[in-house]
């Protein structure tokens, strides 16, 4: 039974309780989720409520229902990389899904005000004030994963080093109570640089899978900027499409 907080809604409980059922296996690729009715008894709350639930799990193209037979699973996991871009899993989740032995070493963290250069790369304005931060992921000792982040100082009140090696998303959430609703993303394929192969394991002549994130809360202010440069055998983008 999940735990119910002021700060978080019901469905929202509800929501992250079924979705780790799935990403564990609990209801594995292509199953029925139990009934309606069942999980309106299990979760004690209204069928509006968990419905609400659904519909989120079905957006994030975990679940799909079926017309007069319930609500199927239509997420598997997938072999060729360890971390998935497309909204169903962090990096955290990842990792403990995986039970993997990793490592997040922060590189760099200081506070900054925005230049004209980087409020043009990462769409703050200029002047603003910004904690800058770069990380380094390690699964099992090599380095896959480089990181650089820019967090509007005002949002993101007590965040350091420390907080930073680890999940920053749990603390800005959970300790802060940041509502993050949603990010704009841009992939692209780019020639490693000097800096990835200081801080990567990279083979000569390595391309990275680069990901920017623009990161927005429930009120819509951009508070995170971040470019994720990843080694391309540790990557994987997928997408949900829906023909209309």
């Amino acid at each position: 039974m999940i735990q119910r907080t002021a700060m978080k809604a019901i469905w929202q409980g509800i929501y992250t309780d079924i979705k780790g059922d799935i990403l564990e296996g609990t209801y594995p690729f292509q199953s029925f989720l139990p009934s309606e009715a069942q999980l309106v008894q299990k979760y004690e709350c209204s069928h509006n409520t968990l419905r609400r639930a659904l519909t989120a799990l079905a957006d994030e193209g975990l679940v799909q229902p079926i017309h007069g037979k319930g609500v199927r699973v239509i997420w598997r996991p997938r072999s060729r990389a360890l971390f998935e871009v497309g909204g169903i899993e962090t990096y955290d989740e990842s990792i403990r899904r995986l039970e993997l032995d990793s490592e997040t070493k922060v590189t760099l963290f200081e506070q900054v005000k925005a230049t004209e250069k980087a409020a043009h790369r990462t769409g703050f304005e200029i002047g603003s004030d910004l904690i800058h931060l770069e990380r380094v992921r390690s699964i099992a000792g090599c380095p896959v994963i480089h990181d650089e982040s820019y967090f509007l100082a005002s949002d993101v009140q007590g965040l350091d080093a420390n907080k930073a090696s680890s999940s920053i998303y749990r603390y800005l959430e959970q300790d802060l109570g940041l509502k993050i609703a949603q990010s704009r993303r841009e992939i692209t394929v780019e020639p490693a640089t000097k800096r990835d192969y200081e801080l990567l394991d990279l083979p000569e002549g390595c391309y990275m899978a680069v990901m920017s994130n623009q990161v927005f809360t429930a009120a819509g202010e951009m508070f995170e900027y971040t470019c994720s440069r990843h080694r391309p055998d540790y990557f994987v983008f997928h997408d949900i499409a829906r023909r209309k």
